[in-house]
């Protein structure tokens, strides 16, 4: 049975829906691109478009009228970062000889590969483009991770469980086919080299997380600060656990049984690993063990925010005593700060903001990085867990507005522009890296650490996906159900998400309480190929079968 939080206190209907055409009017659409196209205008106006690529500047409103779903919701900062992160998003579409590829950094950096590609945010990269119309670009970069790239496994990736992801949306079995033995491989290569037997753990370096100098590094290390430390982390992980469950759905969707049971034989596997090794009884947390652990090593004592990556995959068992770690989210003795969720908890010692040494520390700033992946947690946490004590939705809409809050930079003469860059200082909201790079080398940027503007536009995390995924609550299907399990604010009154491509049909999700917002009626809306499928008077958890 699908749970729901108390906390949530909504209605929950399931309806079949044999067919859409016993209607004989078709809706039109709700909203119109005109009236968000000025926030398009707005940030090429304050733009310095340094780097070019598939879609300029110039180009950036017609692509977006025509590739993405469009939302209305009474909260303007998360609705103007919505709209700011398309308009980013659409600048790293880049187009290869081979077909299209997404960029991480505009400018090219030497620690990238082919095409300047890094793996690194490559899944926030497909769980972000899936929602774009024209499948090309997310099927051209899957395609391209699995065939033609030279540094597939540089990063840690969950590549099956985004791609799958990919697959809900537009539902084109014959890619996915296509791909599945190369995910078989792929996930095996993973195993050669990042496992040490098979009933342990896989490890990696947190530089290879992505997560260079963290403070559950320089634990394993006796105090040293080390670029990179071994070690089994909830990170890589959960990816394996999901990539397993992930390969093992899509064996079943291809009726091949036996490969079905052997990936959910090695997902149950790596579930049980994480909990009973990683899981730090003492911390209420899941933390890290050194590479070479033995069957008396207990998980390290210190919380990173990476111990909520397993909910990211809903891996661990609804648990009561997993309430606890989550409650250290809104703690300001932990991960709780001003301007962000910090990466390790703020009353340790090894915490730091600093402006020295190496410009990207996972030792105390907040990365949007990690802020994407403990949101789409912290969701799921909601969503799926009946055990979660007094956290709320409202908990998780607060977390949204301050990250999409965090989407500025503050200039010298006082000036506000939207932004998106690598690090953030918690307690003043300044982009750490950027600070220490516009002056690295002769007090100006430097070629070697990447040239101008290195983190401008920076596309190495996600805020589209957790607005229609999570805080709308969209949850697509392979089935083609409609699924929808709303976190959104009891206090709002009206909200739209139109033009979603679902499937290859349109899906438009309306709440209008009044019925004046819309002038489509009053209530909790759904409409599908043109036709409303739904209608009741309260929000709800949705359930359609189509």
């Amino acid at each position: 049975m699908l749970k729901y939080p108390k906390a949530v206190a909504i209605m929950c209907i399931t309806l079949s829906i044999i067919a859409c055409d016993d209607r004989d009017e078709v809706e039109s659409p709700v909203l119109s691109f005109q009236d968000y196209a000025h926030y398009f205008s707005q940030f090429n106006e304050k733009d310095d478009e340094l780097y070019k690529q598939y879609v300029t500047n110039a180009e950036v409103i017609p692509f977006l009228e025509k590739n993405i779903p469009l939302l209305d919701i009474p909260d303007s900062i998360i609705q103007k970062t919505y709209y700011f992160r398309w308009w980013t998003f659409r600048k790293h579409i880049k187009q290869t000889p081979n077909g299209f590829v997404i960029t991480e950094f505009l400018p090219e950096v030497p620690w990238s590969g082919k095409y300047n590609t890094i793996n690194c945010p490559a899944a926030y990269h497909i769980f972000e483009g899936r929602w774009l119309r024209d499948d090309i670009y997310i099927k051209d970069y899957i395609n391209y991770w699995l065939n033609e790239a030279d540094n597939v496994r540089k990063y840690s990736f969950w590549v099956s469980n985004a791609t799958w992801a990919f697959g809900k949306v537009h539902n084109d079995t014959a890619f996915l086919k296509k791909q599945f033995p190369l995910l078989i491989d792929n996930y095996s290569a993973w195993e050669k080299e990042r496992r040490d037997g098979s009933n342990r753990l896989f490890w990696q370096n947190d530089n290879m997380d992505g997560m260079e100098l963290s403070s559950g590094g320089r634990i394993i290390n006796n105090g040293e600060e080390k670029f990179s430390s071994l070690a089994a982390r909830p990170t890589i992980n959960s990816y394996m656990y999901a990539d397993a469950k992930a390969i093992a759905e899509l064996a079943t969707f291809f009726d091949y049984s036996s490969l079905t049971q052997t990936y959910q034989d090695k997902a149950k596997q790596i579930k049980e690993l994480v909990e009973n090794r990683l899981w730090n009884d003492s911390l209420n947390f899941f933390t890290i063990l050194p590479r070479d652990y033995s069957d008396k090593d207990k998980p390290i004592n210190i919380r990173e925010l990476i111990g909520y990556t397993p909910w990211y995959f809903n891996l661990p068992e609804d648990d009561s005593k997993y309430v606890k770690a989550w409650e250290k989210v809104l703690d300001t003795n932990a991960f709780a700060a001003p301007y962000g969720l910090t990466t390790v908890e703020r009353s340790h010692p090894y915490f730091q903001i600093k402006y020295e040494g190496h410009e990207c520390q996972w030792n105390g700033p907040s990365w949007p990085f990690a802020t994407t992946q403990t949101l789409k947690s912290f969701s799921n946490f909601l969503n799926n867990y009946k055990f979660n004590g007094s956290l709320s939705k409202n908990d998780y809409f607060q977390l949204l507005k301050q990250y999409a809050a965090a989407h500025q930079i503050t200039w010298e003469n006082g000036d506000t522009q939207m932004w998106i860059d690598e690090n953030i200082n918690p307690f003043s909201g300044d982009w750490i890296s950027r600070t220490r790079l516009k002056t690295w080398e002769n007090g100006t940027w430097s070629e070697e650490k990447g040239g101008e503007e290195r983190g401008k536009d920076y596309n190495h995390s996600g805020f589209c996906d957790l607005v229609i995924n999570d805080l709308i609550g969209f949850k697509p299907q392979m089935d083609g159900s409609i699924v929808i399990k709303p976190l959104v604010p009891d206090s709002w009154d009206w909200f739209c998400l139109d033009r979603i491509n679902y499937h290859g049909k349109e899906l438009t999700i309306i709440w209008d309480k009044n019925g004046t917002k819309y002038n489509r009626g009053i209530g909790f809306q759904i409409i599908y190929n043109g036709k409303q499928i739904h209608t009741s008077n309260g929000i709800e958890l949705i359930k359609l079968k189509i």
